[in-house]
């Protein structure tokens, strides 16, 4: 899979011949690593414009950045992308799901995120439904110009209520325009950190999402050094997740991954100063590859580079909240204004 590059073993090559490289190398030239051209289209929280939600984004740029690499993401509409990867305007993107088109001529990371949607509804609502066949006649708010995808084109399934923002979602659901919004588990980790009493309050949450695809950085295979870069960010990841700068990134609290590599999860916090008790729900960083199946037994904790089996063996140093008033993560300026 590592891409071949030509050894020049001749010492004379006719002119004709070069002048017909250097026009060939202006459409089919590697690029150069050391300032990534990416593309991606609009799916906040995940990927957006400059200032607005692009945890996706963020991420993949701050490892790249620690990897001594730079890189620009441009954000282009909704079904211009793969055309675009394809004919070579972007080195990559920051955020693809697998498709079998792209495979081709991309190297994808491991996935390093999911996409999962649940459904969120006012207080009282069913939010149990398997599938989306299962909410025929309901009506479910999704915001204008995110690729949700074909799943959702079901037959004899939900009407779509138009939104312009995630939080304009909310805000149907909120008052009685739609029956449910699909949010995507970050954005619900988000609300339960940030707004944990309204959330308690006003909010019923499904606990298994109806759509589950997983995110990768991609490269094009021409870009000099593109599996090299790609095994960098595999290995980059999880060594963020265990200085905590992958949690705070994505303002979590608690996520579940695999930070030690061995195979089985662990339930690591944004901060060694976990708090005096295990989280009641967490953000599992990958649920459909990756780890193994989960065992019966205690759950393991992550906390100052050691793996601890179950809550009551986590030293008492660690049981202790953040420095600030609110649960860790709070610390990083609010990227959404949801109205209550």
């Amino acid at each position: 899979m590592r891409p071949r590059f030509a050894v020049p073993f001749l010492a004379v090559v006719a002119t004709g011949l070069l002048a017909t490289g250097a026009a060939a190398q202006s459409t089919q030239a590697p690029s150069k690593p050391a300032n990534l051209h990416l593309g991606s289209t609009p799916w906040s929280p995940f990927t957006n414009d400059p200032g607005k939600p692009r945890y996706a984004i963020d991420l993949v740029e701050a490892a790249l950045k620690r990897m001594n690499l730079t890189a620009e993401t441009a954000v282009v509409p909704e079904g211009t992308l793969t055309g675009a990867l394809m004919e070579g305007r972007f080195d990559g993107s920051p955020a693809l799901w697998r498709d079998p088109e792209r495979e081709a001529k991309l190297v994808y990371s491991k996935p390093y995120l999911e996409n999962r949607l649940v459904l969120v509804a006012r207080k009282g609502y069913d939010v149990s439904a398997p599938a989306l066949p299962a909410l025929a006649g309901k009506r479910i708010a999704l915001v204008d110009g995110y690729a949700y995808g074909d799943a959702l084109q079901v037959p004899k399934g939900p009407t779509y209520v138009s939104a312009s923002s995630v939080e304009e979602s909310l805000e149907k659901v909120l008052a009685g325009a739609a029956d449910y919004v699909l949010m995507d588990e970050l954005v619900v980790q988000y609300l339960l950190m940030n707004y944990p009493n309204e959330v308690k309050t006003r909010l019923a949450i499904g606990t298994e999402p109806l759509l589950v695809r997983t995110l990768h950085f991609a490269l094009r295979r021409n870009v000099i050094g593109a599996e090299s870069i790609i095994a960098r960010f595999d290995a980059e990841i999880p060594k963020m997740m265990a200085d905590h700068s992958y949690q705070l990134l994505l303002k979590l609290g608690w996520m579940e991954a695999d930070v030690d590599g061995d195979g089985r999860t662990e339930l690591v916090p944004a901060s060694d100063q976990a708090g005096n008790a295990p989280p009641v729900r967490r953000y599992e960083v990958v649920t459909v590859t990756g780890a193994k199946p989960k065992e019966p037994g205690p759950k393991r904790f992550y906390l100052g580079g050691q793996v601890y089996e179950g809550w009551t063996n986590v030293p008492e140093k660690y049981k202790v909240m953040d420095s600030l008033k609110t649960p860790q993560g709070s610390q990083i300026v609010p990227v959404f204004s949801f109205k209550w």
